[in-house]
């Protein structure tokens, strides 16, 4: 054999080499010799090809072996599946390497720690796959990696292990679900040099969001020390979003940034323990992974990947990239580099939703978790304890709801039969969130204490249907799959917004043919990413309360005070509901808490009036500016601007809700201009939420200082008919479509008919009654907002073919 068909630098191969060497092998030496001039650093190493793990195979006569164990194989008999795979590898791990590959392997090594000037340099051994990312199956993951691996002799017994792992049970399994002959898969090996993330950090990028599979954004998920912990679901990472537009244009572009539970860390061990796991300090698990820079830094490389792997690709090709920060030079690596083969392989002319039938708030919820996918599914709960070596006595049958702490690749065989998986640890890219994404299965991930919550057989119903909390609901619900077909949707004769309540959501119906976001209250993202009253942050050295300040101190912890932690958490959930729809206008409304909704928050009581009716109290505008009440306003106005001129999102319009008088908006417009937000700079346009009846009666006056009224229908139907909403007595009378409700909507849109405002609606009335819309646009609406369950049925009833959206 030639020595060049053996052994091969990375920097020998490309992208057509794949059956030579492997997907990630192939693509490493793609982006080694491509990419080095934007910076994007790869470590060097060599490869060990498909041809030598096959002169390996020959010279042991394993073939006929390995050919005669897999005939006939149920792999859903787990025990069998076990005992099979086992004996290959057990055969594989006994046998010789031929000694002219043998001797390449060590001269190929020995060249290698030449170049980093050391006598064993230490590596990592990466298996590489010739059925890896293809288009109807993705086998990355399958194999092996061996981490912080030193000398000839360490090196060679890896090799092996890597070969053997062509045949673990999951390999098996996965490649009979997809029909594959064991024969005609090939193994490549990587061996390349380790970088120091042991002391430094390390995890995995998408070039798009894993969940919803918006295009738009780099997920980065991260954890201090080896990454295996965050594949593993050891850990639940930090996770980082980072919206690609923006990112060109040079803005800071991180719209998210989520602090994960990090109690653990990998690092490398002594003698034969090759790596250990070890407690994270006390820094560490309050601190991120990565700097805001060298997120973006790496989030500027991925998108350079995909965007240089789309056009050798000619076609979009978003990437799954594995990153390394060496901890002695701060310096980023990409380690390992694939197409991602999820979402790029939906049919992008289909939208597919799924839901519960009714409402779900009547609906027992048993447990919550991180979402994996937009799935529901239903079965028994079967609770799973153990390892791999347990699993084939595991009585599991199909369709049931697998619980259980973790899992690991080798519960692959298990995990397909399953309607729904739960596991206790984990984030978004970790070995259950994975398989769960490739195999169509929903997926709860970091549901603690799942295994004392669900009872062993119970009935579930298993969601990740409501954004990217997922919920297991008591009992089997009747489940609602619908498939929507794009092109057979209609136009509307005005455009058509969306309501959206939490950014966890946004991405999800970022493919909806909407014109931009109608809606996004701030009170939202205060009560559910914050938790914090604004003074209460303000003045956190006054709370005499030693629980309370406990409490707060462990939210605020890695930011440097509590006003940078509200600045910073109001801004990424604004940015993310923006980025969404950019460049299509999102419409920000500040906070509309009532007193009693504030009293709610963390340190809220200490602050708060009680009032006999906080409905038509301390709410809206005449907050903004009171004495009590001004500085926690001006956070909001300072998230605000960092939103549109620091992170570059200038689609995001302000609405100032529940304004009673013109003097009362000046006032507002007083406070906002001190704290950078003038109306008109930058092309910012500010709203006014139409909901009182005096901004009906003097909409003339009111336009002259805004740039468009938002209708709410909610407090105008209220307000006009003197109801209070929140009352069950009088909750009969409350209907948005009464004659004197729309009067008024009627009278606003003709005072201001000539004028240059915008008029459009964003209270509840069109979701819930979409014959509501034809209505409002015989009555010349400008916009409709609609929450996303209603946007089909009310694209239906304002269908027109000949309209277009903004």
């Amino acid at each position: 054999m030639k020595a060049k068909e053996l052994i091969l630098g990375l920097d020998e191969v490309g992208i057509n080499d794949i059956q030579l060497v492997g997907g990630k092998n192939a693509s490493l030496g793609e982006m080694l010799n491509n990419l080095g001039d934007l910076g994007i650093k790869i470590p060097k190493g060599f490869i060990i090809t498909v041809e030598a793990y096959n002169y390996f195979v020959d010279y042991n006569d394993l073939s006929h072996f390995i050919a005669q164990t897999l005939e006939n194989l149920d792999s859903e008999d787990l025990s069998l599946l076990h005992s099979c795979g086992e004996s290959i590898r057990n055969r594989i791990l006994d046998a010789k390497f031929p000694t002219e590959l043998e001797q390449q392997i060590i001269q190929a090594y020995h060249e290698l720690s030449l170049i980093y000037v050391q006598e064993n340099v230490d590596v990592a051994v990466r298996s590489s796959a010739t059925a890896e990312d293809l288009p109807d199956a993705s086998f990355a993951g399958q194999q092996e990696t061996y981490l912080n691996v030193r000398g000839s002799e360490d090196i060679l017994q890896s090799i092996k292990r890597c070969f053997a792992s062509l045949f673990t049970n999951r390999a098996i399994s996965y490649r009979k679900s997809f029909g594959y002959d064991h024969r005609d898969i090939g193994l490549s090996v990587c061996v390349q040099k380790m970088v120091r993330s042991d002391i430094g950090s390390s995890g995995v990028a998408f070039s798009l969001d894993t969940e919803s599979g918006f295009k738009d954004v780099v997920l980065i998920n991260g954890t201090f020390g080896l990454g295996e912990l965050v594949v593993q679901g050891v850990i639940s990472p930090d996770e980082f979003i980072v919206f690609k537009p923006t990112l060109a244009m040079g803005f800071n572009a991180l719209v998210e940034k989520k602090l994960g539970r990090k109690d653990q860390k990998m690092i490398y061990g002594g003698g034969r323990e090759k790596v250990k796991v070890v407690p994270t300090t006390a820094a560490e698990a309050y601190s991120f992974c990565l700097t805001d820079e060298q997120a973006q830094l790496l989030a500027r490389w991925v998108l350079s990947i995909e965007e240089y792997y789309s056009k050798v690709k000619g076609h979009w090709c978003p990437m799954d990239v594995e990153w390394a920060l060496d901890g002695d030079t701060k310096e980023l690596f990409v380690v390992q580099a694939r197409p991602e083969t999820i979402h790029s392989r939906k049919d992008v002319g289909k939208i597919v939703n799924y839901s519960i039938d009714g409402n779900c708030k009547q609906h027992e919820v048993l447990l919550k978790g991180i979402a994996v996918g937009d799935k529901v599914g239903a079965g028994k709960v079967k609770i799973v304890n153990g390892n791999i070596a347990t699993i084939g006595q595991v009585q599991f049958n199909r369709g049931d709801v697998l619980v259980t702490e973790m899992t690991d690749p080798d519960w692959e065989p298990l995990m397909k039969m399953a309607s729904a998986i739960v596991t206790e640890r984990g984030g978004r890219t970790c070995h259950a969130a994975i398989v769960a994404r490739e195999l169509g299965i929903p997926a709860l991930v970091g549901s603690q204490h799942a295994r004392q919550l669900l009872e062993e057989g119970c009935e579930v119903t298993v969601s990740c249907a409501e954004g990217d909390v997922g919920l297991v609901y008591k009992g089997l619900l009747d489940i609602i799959k619908t498939e929507i077909d794009v092109s057979t949707l209609p136009k509307s004769t005005v455009p058509i917004m969306l309501n959206v309540a939490s950014p966890d959501i946004a991405f999800q119906y970022a493919g909806l043919p909407h014109s931009g976001i109608g809606l996004a209250r701030l009170e939202f993202i205060i009560n559910n990413y914050i938790k914090v009253h604004p003074l209460a942050l303000l003045e956190r050295d006054k709370i005499e309360d030693n629980d309370l300040s406990r409490r707060i101190e462990n939210l605020v912890k890695p930011y440097a005070d509590g006003k940078e932690f509200f600045i910073e958490k109001l801004s990424q959930g604004i940015a993310k509901i923006a980025s969404s729809c950019y460049p299509k206008p999102a419409i920000v409304r500040f906070s509309d808490f009532k007193s009693n909704e504030y009293a709610n928050l963390i340190g809220g009581k200490q602050y708060e009036p009680e009032e006999e009716n906080p409905m038509l109290g301390w709410r809206g505008a005449s907050r903004y500016y009171s004495v009590e009440y001004k500085e926690a306003f001006s956070l909001e106005c300072q998230a605000i601007k960092k939103v549109r001129e620091e992170m570059g999102l200038d689609n995001v319009i302000v609405m100032i809700p529940f304004c009673r008088t013109v003097e009362e908006l000046h006032k507002v417009y007083e406070i906002m201009a001190q704290n950078g937000l003038l109306r008109g700079r930058n092309g910012l346009k500010v709203y006014l939420m139409a909901e009182l009846p005096s901004n009906f009666l003097l909409a003339e006056e009111f336009a002259e200082h805004i740039d468009g009224f938002s209708i709410g229908s909610n407090d105008l139907t209220q307000l006009v008919l003197g109801l209070d909403r929140d009352s069950s007595q009088v909750a009969h009378l409350y209907d948005e479509r009464n004659a004197a409700i729309k009067r008024m909507i009627s009278m606003l849109l003709q005072s201001v008919k000539n004028l240059p405002v915008k008029v459009g609606i964003c209270g509840q009335g069109p979701s819930d009654y979409p014959e509501f819309s034809k209505f409002l646009i015989e009555e010349g609406i400008d916009t409709i907002s609609v929450t996303p369950d209603s946007f089909y049925k009310t694209l239906n009833i304002t269908g027109h073919e000949k309209a277009l959206f903004l």
